[in-house]
């Protein structure tokens, strides 16, 4: 299954989603995660820090087997901290969504306080709908030599990133217990953000206790919290944690 990860900035869908990355990379999905900006400026590193940061994230959520398909990342390159809703930004986004003929989308939760989290939740929604229109010419993604044809992802899951202090109240919850490690190397991969030397320092442990927290609903060690607008579809009961 093509799935892609939207994320406003390098780091957001790691700890929204970085045990879920891992989990579906492992299982032989077809994972791209889309960074809308390169997460700069911010108090600590720049453009050439965070762009490395951001590859070896990606390489830690990736699969360690001989011949497994690696977690890939595609820069958008929209500004950060100035992230528009336009038409022109939908577009690009949708140009992904064809060049990858993605079948799941996923995408920060819609109520948060980040402008940036904001705008990218619903250029996302827009450039689903964008994705299947004829007689409409998409840009090329970078990387890419051409777009695949018109495609409307079936399923969009919203992740938990907010900058709003809640508790989620998720749509179901994944057992992510078996890919903790690779989470927690993910993010740290982005010392810049989460290294001794930051504020941030100590939001590694408690990402790992809000996972424990939402394993702790559907009895597992470790689970992260999905919300969807639109119903789930189920074929049957085996699957359930």
């Amino acid at each position: 299954m093509n799935i892609l990860v939207i994320g406003p900035h390098p780091d957001d869908q790691e700890i929204g989603m970085g045990g879920a990355i891992a989990l579906f990379a492992e299982q032989g999905h077809n994972v791209l995660l889309l960074d809308m900006t390169d997460g700069s400026p911010t108090p600590h590193g720049d453009r050439a820090t965070r762009l490395p940061e951001a590859a070896a994230a990606a390489k830690a959520l990736s699969p360690t087997a001989p011949g497994s398909a690696p977690v890939r990342r595609l820069l958008l390159d929209l500004p950060n901290r100035r992230v528009e809703h336009t038409i022109d930004a939908r577009h690009k986004v949708a140009g992904v969504i064809r060049a990858h003929q993605a079948q799941v989308l996923f995408m920060p939760h819609p109520q948060d306080a980040h402008p940036d989290h904001l705008a990218v939740t619903r250029i996302a929604q827009d450039a689903r709908f964008d994705a299947k229109l004829t007689k409409v010419e998409m840009p090329v993604p970078p990387g890419y030599t051409e777009i695949g044809p018109p495609i409307y992802p079936k399923w969009v899951i919203y992740y938990y990133c907010s900058h709003l202090r809640r508790v989620p109240d998720p749509t179901f919850i994944l057992d992510t217990s078996t890919m903790q490690a690779r989470k927690r190397a993910a993010i740290a991969a982005y010392v810049t953000q989460f290294g001794d030397h930051t504020h941030n320092a100590g939001l590694l442990d408690r990402f790992a206790r809000d996972d424990a927290y939402f394993g702790s609903r559907i009895g597992v060690a470790a689970g992260e919290p999905f919300w969807m607008l639109e119903p789930l579809g189920l074929t049957g009961l085996e699957k359930l944690a």
